[in-house]
């Protein structure tokens, strides 16, 4: 039966939405998309821009320079950049929007006209800039344009929060759901997150399990989950969390489904050669669950005698984890599982490689053990659901006799419905949920019903997409604001990655949510929650690229000591700066130009800060210029790096594209690999090497652009690391920006980033505006990001200015009403 009725949520949920009536044109473009079905091309069109013609007097006092500077070589016969100016009329602007925007940026960031060309004056330069943002900014005050609508699937990050604010359940959607592709910078652009019949069973698959766990199904079967010790992290020292006077090992989150029986079983790392390092003393292995020892074991010493002259290396290693096994009762629920070390009296050296050593923490000869993984398996022999953090935030009502079932069941279901959907329940909704927990229960028990009628939730597409219907009073074409609810959504998927919680939706449903006065509360609320960590994790997280450094592998034999602590140590430190940011409403330009950082002792030891103990970070003050803000850390000189060396051209470019935002072009097919690269006969500074590259003309135009900037950090090496020598040679950090500015190393970058804040400022904005409207922006969005830029420079561009001003802007409150279907197309529909 179940079968019968989870083949219907696959075939009539996602396809015909008859069981959830969801009859949105938005949640009908994701059905024909899933069916193959193209979209309709006037979904993608926008409104026409009327505009107003210019005064002639300006026309004609910058016709003059634009023939002289630029004409040369952006005319119709050129096309250079793929850009003509010498037909466009000065006084129509607006007329010509998305072509003057490419202008603005390239002449606002000083990189047109090219160096070595005739440029204006700087003072004209910017009169002219300013002309065409004013022309521009008014127009789209008189037609403001939100964008075309774009219809969002939840990502993964996305889901793992809703699942948990939903549920007070925590899941790894990563074994759930495949990865999402990304688009402009981020994995939450509507445009790339599709749909396929595979994905839907994924969806599907993920609903039945969650529910399983969240309710506590008794028949959920025996599970096993592995938690992996990357091989690169080092274990000489304690692991903050886990209890004091142990060393290495990992904390590990883990849910419980079931009181009862669970297997724990332990494995010791081995080399390639199937060895076990570090058995000439002994080691003592223990597990904890919330902080209390479960089990303890030796390792090594008389434990572990040589077998055979220690030629059978697997056989003792298959011996070792064979005795590091426990079975014991555990409560359903959540808890805190870790394995480790117990800390040897004697210290241990404190270096944490030695040179040119492909091994971690090889002390002497024999080296020291290291845990590989923890198995979880169970549960054994179930005795019940227990009572969980999910069973407590799902059964809000407890029946105590049958005939209480119907009512209390309606009651869970309707708060479910109520958060899952971001809206009130209609009684539609309610009805079909009410249908899915009465088979439930005719099988089974109460907790079944609910549990099937939650699998259904989990599986709607009410739940999975971010539907928004458009109003029968509103003309096909047109722009109209967005609803409180929908303003909701939209809200918290942008500060939280995640549904609104109960606060947010009573105001919206209680249409208080358009008031300015209670949208800047809200705001403010949400950003002093927990909740708003997705900002760093998932946002600044794929800005900085910070999600990169876990796929860095700096070289061993030249970054002996480079290992898995110091890599998370790094992108702790940036993403701690940009918490500052956020909780203390500082200027953004203090992500550049900070004072304090934070270091525990070991990114401490790495940029030589003394006196700093510990695993816990902590707030310090920042007293060399050059570590200063992003440009001065680590995590981000690293992922800018390759794996043996420094690249100023990956260094440049970073800071072009989510510095400054003028990505360079993509480089062509045929641009050779640097010859050092090719042949090593000779060792050449990072300079030299780039410059004997830029010697071709096909590299050389891009390189003007990108390697100053990199050139500039040349002094820290491809971890980070402070350097005043490349190959033997002292390092020339000097160069000059496409502006004209002279740099001679990172305090001088950041300085000339600095002393023009706007541009920093209106590249952070239209970063962050791509990513709260899930969707690339484009010419009809620049006066929008200008104005937010402009707002927030009354206030010295704090974080709290830059968010209101996109929450208050017109992409994020309005939508474009989708032209109507061809009637052909609606038939196609029907008949697949």
């Amino acid at each position: 039966m179940r079968k019968g009725l989870f083949v219907l949520i696959a075939a009539g949920i996602w396809a015909t939405s008859a069981a959830v009536s969801v009859r949105s044109q938005a949640a009908d473009a994701v059905v024909r998309g899933a069916m193959g079905v193209t979209m309709n091309p006037a979904w993608w069109r926008f409104p026409s821009v009327q505009t107003t013609a210019q005064a002639p007097s300006a026309a004609t006092q910058y016709r003059p320079m634009l023939d002289r500077y630029c004409v040369s070589c952006h005319n119709e016969r050129l096309k250079t950049g793929d850009l003509a100016l010498d037909k466009l009329d000065l006084a129509k602007v607006p007329d010509d929007a998305a072509i003057w925007e490419k202008v603005v940026r390239k002449m606002r960031n000083g990189m047109m006209p090219p160096q070595g060309l005739a440029r204006p004056d700087q003072a004209t330069n910017d009169a002219f800039v300013s002309y065409l943002e004013t022309t521009l900014d008014r127009a789209a005050d008189v037609t403001p344009n939100p964008g075309r609508p774009v219809l969002h699937r939840v990502n993964r990050a996305e889901y793992a929060n809703a699942i948990h604010d939903l549920l007070a359940l925590d899941v790894d959607t990563s074994t759930l759901l495949p990865p999402d592709d990304s688009s402009f910078g981020f994995d939450n652009i509507g445009e790339v997150l599709g749909v396929s019949p595979a994905l839907q069973e994924r969806y599907l698959s993920a609903a039945r399990k969650i529910s399983a766990i969240a309710v506590g199904d008794p028949t959920i079967g025996t599970t096993d989950e592995t938690y992996a010790v990357r091989a690169d992290f080092s274990q000489t020292q304690h692991v903050e969390g886990l209890p004091l006077g142990t060393r290495g090992g990992r904390l590990i989150r883990h849910t419980f489904p079931l009181d009862g029986q669970y297997q724990f079983k332990v494995r010791i790392w081995r080399t390639n050669t199937g060895t076990v390092r570090g058995l000439a003393t002994a080691h003592k292995i223990v597990v904890t669950i919330d902080g209390e020892q479960i089990f303890e074991n030796m390792v090594g010493g008389a434990a572990d005698p040589p077998l055979d002259g220690d030629n059978n290396a697997t056989l003792r290693g298959d011996a070792i984890d064979a005795r590091l096994v426990v079975k014991v009762p555990v409560k359903a629920g959540p808890h805190v599982v870790g394995i480790a070390f117990q800390e040897k009296d004697e210290a241990l050296p404190p270096n944490l490689l030695q040179p040119f050593l492909a091994v971690l923490d090889q002390v002497d000869g024999d080296g020291i053990p290291q845990l590989q993984d923890l198995k979880i398996t169970g549960p054994l022999n179930p005795t019940g659901p227990g009572d969980t953090p999910s069973r407590r935030r799902i059964l809000v009502c407890r029946p105590a006799r049958a005939v209480e079932e119907e009512a209390c069941a309606k009651t869970i279901l309707t708060t479910l419905a109520r958060r899952a959907y971001r809206r009130p329940a209609t009684d539609n909704d309610l009805q079909v949920l009410l249908n899915f927990y009465r088979t439930g229960r005719s099988e089974g028990s109460f907790d079944q019903g609910i549990e099937l009628a939650l699998r259904l939730i989990l599986a709607s597409p009410e739940f999975v997409f971010r539907v928004e219907r458009d109003p029968a009073a509103v003309a096909a074409g047109r722009s109209y604001r967005v609803s409180d609810l929908e303003l909701a959504s939209r809200l918290s998927f942008f500060l939280w990655s995640s549904i609104p919680d109960d606060a947010l939706l009573e105001v919206a449903a209680q249409g208080k949510l358009k008031s300015p006065t209670v949208l800047a509360q809200q705001v403010k609320r949400m950003l002093a929650d927990s909740h708003a960590e997705a900002l760093t994790s998932n946002f600044a997280g794929q800005w900085l690229y910070l999600r990169n450094l876990k796929s860095q592998f700096p070289n061993r034999e030249e970054f002996p000591d480079f290992d898995d602590n110091l890599r998370q140590a790094m992108q702790r430190e940036t993403e701690l700066l940009f918490e500052s940011v956020i909780h203390e409403d500082r200027s953004v330009l203090d992500l550049l130009n900070a004072n304090y950082t934070f270091v525990n002792e070991r990114l401490a030891r790495h940029y030589g800060i003394p006196n700093i103990r510990g695993t816990q970070f902590r707030r310090v003050p920042v007293t060399d210029e050059a570590r200063r803000g992003l440009l001065g850390q680590a995590s981000i000189l690293t992922v800018t790096s390759r794996a043996e060396r420094t690249s100023p051209v990956l260094r440049g470019k970073w800071v072009l594209e989510n510095l400054l935002g003028s990505p360079p072009p993509l480089p062509p097919n045929n641009v050779p690999p640097l010859k050092e690269e090719q042949a090593r006969a000779k060792p050449k500074t990072m300079r030299e090497q780039m410059e004997e590259h830029r010697a071709n003309p096909v590299c050389a135009t891009c390189h003007k652009m990108m390697d100053p900037i990199g050139f500039s950090l040349e002094n820290f090496d491809a971890v980070g690391a402070w350097r005043d020598h490349d190959r033997g040679a002292p390092i020339d950090a000097s160069g000059q920006l496409m502006d004209g500015t002279k740099v001679d190393g990172v305090v001088t970058l950041r300085q000339a980033i600095v002393r023009r804040p706007e541009i920093f400022v209106g590249t952070m904005t239209e970063k962050m505006l791509v990513y709260a409207l899930g969707r690339g922006l484009d010419y009809h969005d620049m006066p929008v990001v200008r104005g937010i830029v402009r707002d927030a420079a009354k206030t010295n561009y704090k974080f709290s200015s830059i968010v209101m001003g996109i929450v208050n802007s017109t992409p994020f409150q309005m939508r474009l009403k989708a032209a109507q279907e061809p009637v052909a197309t609606s038939a196609r529909v029907r008949a697949n």
